[in-house]
């Protein structure tokens, strides 16, 4: 039976992005963020049951890159769909109707698109055993579920009036569509031991995270998945 649990939580990280996907669908969209972090929590315990378990399989891999369409494409393009759409209402510059209705928002799709993409190229590359080529599509699908948190923040004003402009989105979503497909090493978050020297950006990163959490909170987590994308081109 054991070799039935990690695919077990697999499908529960299913579940929680298509939870997710239908509290985008009723405007709750800080709700539907929590599903997007609750399937990355399933999606990391998945593997981390394989291993420990090890009850590795060809369904386990392809469940798991189903599932992450799923939570981290499709997922947050219901929410980045609801942004751009508000942004359109306020600007109707941007409408781009046809019909008397709007296509911009529909932009928000190619998220899944490329997220899709991602996962079928990682699951026939075998260069990408100890690190990435791309941009995980889980840190795309997270950075996305942050953003209902940092418009919560008061500190973070700013961020607000980003998001009501359908230029800034557009870009959004063009930088993380490229990301994904890119040929750019991004490294894994996985620890093996706890040598400073071996995981140095590991470190970094998490003093960064800790720092930011201290004074930000949840709607610090689009500033760590940034600072995760800057420290794997620059390194």
């Amino acid at each position: 039976m054991k070799k039935h649990i990690p695919n077990a939580i697999t499908c529960c990280n299913l579940f929680s992005g298509c939870i997710s996907i239908v509290l985008s669908c009723n405007g709750m969209m800080t709700a539907a963020g929590i599903m997007i972090f609750v399937a990355a929590v399933f999606d990391f315990f998945d593997g981390f049951a394989a291993r420990l378990l090890k009850a590795y399989s060809p369904l386990g891999a392809e469940l798991d890159s189903l599932s992450d369409v799923v939570s981290f494409g499709v997922a947050p393009s219901f929410i980045m769909y609801h942004y751009l759409s508000q942004s359109v209402v306020t600007l109707p510059q941007w409408r781009l109707e046809i019909a008397g209705f709007s296509v911009l928002p529909f932009a928000a799709f190619l998220l899944a698109v490329f997220a899709a993409l991602r996962l079928a190229k990682f699951n026939i590359d075998d260069r990408q055993t100890t690190s990435f080529i791309g941009l995980p599509t889980p840190a795309m699908g997270i950075f996305v579920a942050s953003l209902p948190f940092t418009l919560m923040n008061e500190t973070l004003a700013f961020i607000g009036e980003l998001i009501a402009s359908p230029l800034f989105l557009l870009v959004v979503i063009a930088i993380f569509s490229y990301l994904m497909v890119s040929e750019i090493p991004f490294f894994s978050l996985k620890v093996k031991n706890l040598k400073f020297k071996e995981n140095i950006k590991i470190y970094i990163l998490a003093i960064f995270a800790v720092t930011a959490f201290i004074f930000l909170g949840f709607a610090a987590i689009p500033f760590v998945m940034l600072f995760y994308i800057l420290e794997s081109i620059s390194l």
